[in-house]
């Protein structure tokens, strides 16, 4: 399969998929001896990620005796369930409940001070607790004889709660004598959640969704040696609420010492007769408190949100935090957690936004706490479901979270985002059990994309030449595995389609994709597929065949990886360790910057060419790259990877991409990652390589930015997608072609005006920090032609939409760039979309904090306090006539190229028995929207009625609306 796009007005990816082969599976455990002692060692152990009975664990053992030559690592399961299935960077056996885990013949070495990482798949009945004690070659480890210790003393073990739970956790821990107690980390089944560094030791889980097995509780002290103790482990029970509860408007809030803030209570359902509702502090500082003490619910107003008003004393700490519970008999009692901030330190509109994003009755997160891409479902403009999400939510996500903790001082939050990308949306090695396999020197078979839908199944074709890749052997030396760090871009949150893991066609959090054919591939004209094909639906080879011909198929894992969510998490974890420094807390998220770090040095493939040719290419016969030489130095539409999903297969693949789009640049990212120490990739050529990425996009704004001052499309180096020579009137930068819409032509990715706002954005950061003379002098530009074409009052805006293109760049002349007199951009509508509204405030407002610019901070304040103007119940939001949705039931037509398009004499399933094949539309492959809430004013569209109107909250919107008001009261506090 190639790899593919999105075109929709705001996102966007595809996949691609390399060579086809057949084999069989199977898995070997073994045990072997040990040939040396050591005399300490330090072993952390994680729940990476976890599924209906199964588990993948990870596995990180420091040496601080003397070196080993072989080791040994044992420890015991808790629970008689737990089996380990598969095990990968060392060799597996178990006897009972005790498992031993050898060294593989490459890492028996550890150095005094050195690491080393092994992992596996598992598998348990009714619970999955951590083993709590380990010894490498027969010596204790984690300091046993002098460690802390550590016991929950609250709830007790296997305390029933009604969903959704608020869990007070509450745990005592002593440190050996001379020692103190540093901190105690909480952890949901092998997830981190809090970490509290003063007792009492407590933390308050909020909005846990039920689910039949016991959740798993536990606690990990730390002494100031760096001890650290066994791990205290309680279960508990979530059960489905079936009862009445109390509903709060908030699950959190912050308030400034000597102020109040406030939040909303209601009952879920009529009482029989007046309810009255305690509200009191259940846990922390005693500096704040809330009125009145009780409220009184009736038949008649049980449903009329009645205010609590939260007020901090004088002598309130910033950074300090109390629980608010409000409770009635009969009744699940709601918990709001009350945050201390310093004065003027948050807008009071970002705390509001980020109560309703977090709020879960509003819906923007699922049970498992994983962000939808919205909160509506019917909605389709790259998900083509609302309950999907993308990588681009989760970086969002870490966003607000970055911005609560500067507002907050809490970083639980954001450590707990990033735990929850890690277990969802970044693959794991059951997710990926293959790489071992891949192959630098013949990296994936070459298959030329076309233009058109109906020109797909694309042919193989092995005879074409492919580069290697320069990445994979300095990446497996520095992080020990083969696996990708990275997100792929498209989940199925509440497994709408049925796929499931593998095809199991019940777990939730699923893997799909959907674009993989050409640039006119509308968002109405995809076939979604799973991420791992097993052939358990589809046709008799899955999914394969629609896209790529070849004589034989596999069953296979592919991913999608979109660089720009991937860069923005880099973006994003730099200002959470800034703000977190400012406040001493900067150890917090130590291991996030580390993965932050990591993440972008396997982001490079993003750099290069689909398959690794030489820039310039214009034939299929043109020079393979070797070393570095294919690298485009810019951040490309995708990279992605796949491979059997037999495990003794023997084959996996890995690509880049051909097209780079001026709005996936991220030269903040690329500044973090050269400049800023913290952020250092491990491997000894990533700082050069994203020094040179820096450099590069700078260029590569400068070439495209028009006459008027907007930025152009981008530039490939796969003419028409299969290396055609190009026209000999065509621009080039360094070799790559000037392409006026970048990947997608339907509608085209340059139309829309927020592809301008949201790397604009990062450009402006990046002047905010450093200063960068030519960012300046492209923002210089920017911000005057796209202040002319925007309407903005403290009440009302209008601002571009769409945009239309006339002429092309010059060729790129480093020494003395051309001024683009021939290169024209035409706004063509404006609108109020909420979400470029705020990423364009915040342009502005950084935009302005270096350069002074009064106009432009005046229009990011009124702009901001417009948007105010359009805040509901759930956030902020506007009506939106959705008039392109009359191509729902479009089937395929072969004059107009529109409609789905299905191969003759193909045929297929979906798993709700929907039948893919010729004639049929967008709709007919996906029948449950039939019984979606909003449907009816759909089908009376399609029947002939006006286009219907929403009013969507996107996940990405709110947010990009809501660190808005956070920047902007930061950068400029006096407003």
């Amino acid at each position: 399969m190639r790899p593919s796009v999105i075109r929709s007005r705001r996102l966007r990816r595809g996949l691609a998929v390399a060579g086809t082969v057949v084999l069989g599976a199977g898995v070997a455990i073994a045990a072997a001896n040990a040939a040396s002692a050591a005399a300490g060692c330090n072993v952390v152990y994680k729940v990476q990620s976890q599924w209906t009975g199964g588990f993948t664990g990870d596995i990180q053992i420091t040496n601080s005796g003397d070196p080993v030559s072989n080791w040994s690592l044992t420890y015991d399961f808790p629970d008689a369930s737990q089996r380990v299935a598969q095990g990968w960077n060392g060799t597996y056996a178990q006897s009972g409940q005790r498992v031993t885990v050898t060294n593989a013949s490459w890492n028996g070495s550890i150095a005094t001070g050195g690491k080393v990482s092994t992992g596996f798949n598992g598998t348990f009945g009714s619970a999955n607790p951590v083993p709590t004690a380990f010894s490498l070659n027969g010596t204790p480890c984690n300091g046993a004889a002098a460690a802390p210790t550590v016991a929950i003393s609250s709830p007790a073990a296997n305390t029933r709660f009604a969903a959704p739970a608020s869990i007070p956790i509450t745990a005592n821990a002593t440190a050996a004598s001379g020692n103190t107690i540093s901190k105690v980390e909480f952890y949901h089944d092998g997830l981190l959640i809090n970490t509290d560094t003063a007792a009492p030791y407590a933390y308050t889980w909020a909005g846990v969704p039920a689910q039949t097995a016991a959740y798993r509780l536990q606690a990990i002290a730390y002494d100031n040696t760096g001890a650290k103790s066994n791990t205290a482990d309680v279960p508990v029970f979530v059960d489905a609420n079936t009862g009445p509860s109390i509903v709060a408007s908030a699950t959190s809030l912050t308030v400034a010492p000597g102020a109040s803030s406030s939040f909303k209570l209601a009952l879920s359902s009529a009482p029989s007769a007046n309810v009255t509702v305690a509200v009191a502090r259940s846990a922390g500082a005693t500096t704040l408190s809330a009125t009145p003490a009780s409220l009184t619910f009736t038949p008649s107003n049980w449903n009329t949100q009645q205010t609590v008003t939260v007020a901090a004393t004088s002598a309130a700490a910033a950074g300090t935090n109390a629980t608010f519970t409000a409770s009635s008999t009969g009744y699940a009692a709601a918990s709001v957690t009350a945050a201390v901030v310093a004065p003027g330190a948050v807008d009071a509109r970002f705390t509001q936004l980020y109560n309703d994003i977090k709020n879960p009755a509003n819906g923007y997160f699922s049970p498992d706490g994983v962000p939808y891409h919205s909160i509506e479902t019917l909605i389709d403009e790259a998900p083509d479901h609302g309950h999907e999400t993308t990588s681009e939510a989760f970086s969002y996500w870490l966003w607000l979270e970055a911005e609560h903790g500067s507002a907050t001082g809490q970083w639980a939050p954001f450590n707990a985002a990033w735990a929850t990308m890690e277990k969802y949306i970044i693959p794991s090695q059951a997710d990926q059990p293959t790489n071992s396999f891949y192959n630098p020197q013949k990296p994936a078979t070459y298959a030329a994309e076309y233009p058109l839908p109906s020109q797909y199944p694309s042919e193989l074709v092995p005879s074409v030449s492919v580069g290697t890749d320069p990445l994979a052997a300095e990446l497996k030396a520095a992080y020990g595995t083969d696996n990708i760090y990275g997100m792929h871009w498209l989940l199925d949150v509440d497994n709408v389609y049925g796929f499931g893991r593998c095809g199991d066609e019940t777990s939730k959090n699923v893997y799909i994709n959907t674009f993989q054919r050409g640039p006119q591939e509308s968002t109405f004209e995809t076939v979604p597929q799973p991420s791992c094909d097993t052939f358990a639906h589809g046709g008799p080879n899955g999914f394969l065949d629609l896209f790529t011909k070849d004589a034989s198929y596999a069953k296979q894992w592919k991913y999608t990886n979109a660089p720009d969510a991937d860069a923005r998490v880099v973006q994003v974890a730099y200002w959470a360790l800034q703000w977190a420094t400012e406040q001493g807390k900067q150890a917090e998220l130590s291991a996030a910057v580390a993965n932050a770090a990591k993440m972008g040095d396997y982001l490079r493939y993003s750099f290069y060419d689909k398959y690794f040719k030489q820039p310039g290419c214009a034939s299929t016969s043109c020079a393979a790259g070797t070393g570095k030489n294919a690298s485009n130095n810019l951040m490309s539409w995708y990279y992605a990877w796949g491979g059997a999903t037999d495990a003794n297969a023997g084959w996996a693949w890995r690509i880049g991409s051909s097209v780079s789009h001026f709005g996936y640049q991220n030269p903040m990212a690329a500044y973090i990652l050269s400049n800023v120490s913290a952020f250092t990739p491990k491997s000894p050529t990533a700082k050069a390589d994203w020094q040179a990425s820096l450099d590069r996009q700078l260029e590569f704004y400068q070439w495209l930015q028009s006459a008027d001052g907007a930025i152009a499309g981008g530039a490939t180096n796969s003419w028409n997608g299969n290396y055609s020579a190009r026209p000999a009137n065509v621009p080039t930068f360094y070799g790559l072609a000037y392409v006026e819409a970048p990947v997608y032509e339907d509608p085209p990715s340059n139309r829309w005006f927020g592809m301008q706002t949201w790397s604009l954005e990062r450009l402006a950061e990046l002047y905010y920090v450093t200063g960068n003379a030519k960012a300046k002098a492209v923002l210089d530009k920017w911000v005057p032609w796209a202040l002319a074409n925007s309407t903005i009052s403290a009440t009302d805006f209008s601002i571009p939409s769409d945009m239309a293109w006339s002429g092309a760049p010059a060729t790129w002349n480093p020494s003395s760039p051309a001024a683009n007199t021939n290169l024209r951009v035409t706004v063509t509508s404006h609108g109020q979309d909420l979400g470029v509204a705020g990423s364009y405030a915040k342009l502005l407002t950084y935009y302005a904090a270096k350069s002074g610019n009064a106009a432009a901070k005046t229009a990011a304040k009124n702009l901001l306090d417009a948007i105010w103007t359009k805040k509901d119940s759930k956030g902020v939001s506007v009506t939106e006539t959705r008039g392109d949705y009359n191509r729902m039931d479009d089937v395929y037509n072969a004059s107009t190229g529109q409609g789905l398009y299905i191969p003759q004499g193909w045929t297929g399933t979906m798993p709700n028995g929907d039948v893919i094949a010729p004639g049929k539309s967008f709709l007919d492959i996906r029948s449950f929207y039939k019984n979606d809430p909003d449907y009816p004013k759909l089908e009376a569209y399609l029947n002939g009625g006006p286009a219907p109107t929403f009013n969507y909250h996107r996940f990405w919107a709110q947010v990009d609306v809501a660190t808005g008001y956070a920047d902007f009261a930061r950068l400029f506090p006096n407003g």
